[in-house]
């Protein structure tokens, strides 16, 4: 006789916590990184959790697929997304060029505050590194490049980028790295800090050039067999 069914992942995260939108509460589960890349949504049981009925749990996944953060299978249910180790990487390829752009034109647009916010995203950032806290670094992480580039005042660019960063959350990419690359990769963040304070867009872009290649080929080295990423066989399931 078989044993009772376990409760999903997604499930045990959304009773932990106190419930907003079907849409607001999935969206910030996948984007923390509580539920892994390929776990199930069973529908009747989000519904069941919010108190609702089938019908705003598919519209909010509807959202999220359109966000690239949720899947829905021919028989097989939704799930959260999962990428190939390819698809991965034309997402930082994306990132990078929005980053750059939105760097250089917040060199010519900041002020004193917008210095204040970055030193303070940096001052977490070393408190991460401190903590050997590999999720906290990740957060903090992206606090500190967003610090430097929001004040580019580009709201589509800023929104681009969002959802760009958004489709690697789930994985949390810098908590998969070592102590030692996330050291190397930290460096790079002050040089970037220093040259965004002088308002030297040319040095800040050669040190972002610099940091992304070495994101990336950390990122490349991760393992591909280890259920990180989806098979390119599989794409064809989607």
């Amino acid at each position: 006789m078989p044993g009772p069914r376990r409760r999903s992942v997604l499930i045990s995260r959304l009773t932990d916590r106190p419930l907003g939108s079907p849409q607001d509460e999935l969206r910030s589960i996948i984007l923390d990184g509580q539920v892994p890349p390929g776990s199930a949504i069973p529908v009747d049981a989000v519904a069941a959790a919010f108190g609702v009925s089938r019908i705003p749990v598919r519209e909010a996944l509807m959202t999220l697929i359109g966000e690239g953060l949720v899947d829905h299978r021919p028989n097989g249910g939704y799930r959260v997304a999962m990428m190939t180790a390819r698809e991965f990487a034309e997402i930082y390829l994306v990132r990078e060029a929005l980053e750059t752009a939105g760097l250089r034109a917040a060199v010519e647009r900041a002020c004193a505050d917008d210095d204040a916010q970055a030193r303070s995203a940096l001052r977490a950032l070393d408190a991460a590194i401190t903590a050997y806290d590999g999720r906290l670094y990740h957060r903090e992480s992206r606090r500190f490049h967003l610090a430097l580039i929001r004040p580019c005042r580009m709201r589509r660019l800023l929104h681009m980028l969002d959802l760009a960063w958004n489709q690697t959350e789930p994985l949390q990419p810098m908590s998969h790295l070592d102590s030692t690359e996330r050291e190397q990769l930290h460096a790079d963040h002050a040089g970037m800090l220093a040259a965004f304070q002088r308002r030297d867009a040319d040095a800040l872009a050669a040190v972002f050039a610099a940091h992304h290649h070495r994101l990336q080929t950390a990122i490349g080295a991760l393992p591909v067999d280890t259920g990180l990423f989806e098979a390119e066989e599989d794409i064809h399931f989607r």
